[in-house]
């Protein structure tokens, strides 16, 4: 769990903690006869003020701690599949997605981040399977297909795809 939702957690647990803190009190007041229902009313009012600051922002920080734990999520994945990729130089699209424990679309959407993010430069051959490492120096002098042999096009910032077999090339 991160520190942002726990933090939230806890202030949610301590919102309701004043608020029977201080509703047992101010019963206990009543019952005793030393305020009466009017007093009662805005000392619950007051009260209301802290409880509801720490229940909103606790109820703020396990939100905003769920959307940080979902990025590092994302950030994780695309650390070990760069990891791997790297490691290996040459490794099946199916077998990535078992062993990372992923489906197949979510590897493909994986590449193409690092892709953005200009930390990857290899080539997949989506129809075969098969992702690549390659170094970036190779890429940049690449002229033909390395699958097929066919010419190949710029298809987007930092991909350059052929149009025989689909092969996608990933340039940092």
């Amino acid at each position: 769990m991160n520190t942002g939702r726990l933090v939230g957690i806890i202030l949610i647990v301590v919102g309701f903690g004043v608020a029977v803190i201080a509703g047992l009190w101010l019963a206990l007041q009543v019952s005793s006869e030393q305020l009466g229902a009017g007093g009662a009313v805005v000392g619950a009012g007051i009260a209301f003020i802290p409880v509801a600051l720490l229940v909103g922002f606790g109820i703020f920080m396990y939100v905003q701690g769920g959307k940080e734990a979902v990025e590092e999520s994302s950030m994780q994945q695309q650390r070990r599949l760069l990891d791997i990729v790297k490691s290996r130089g040459q490794v099946s699209v199916s077998d990535l997605a078992l062993e990372m424990r992923i489906s197949v679309d979510t590897v493909k959407d994986l590449v193409h981040q690092l892709v953005g993010l200009q930390v990857f430069s290899g080539y997949v051959n989506w129809q075969d399977g098969t992702l690549y490492s390659s170094d970036a120096s190779q890429l940049r002098e690449l002229e033909k297909c390395k699958n097929c042999g066919g010419e190949i096009n710029l298809a987007g910032k930092g991909v350059v795809v052929c149009k025989f077999c689909g092969t996608e090339y990933f340039l940092p």
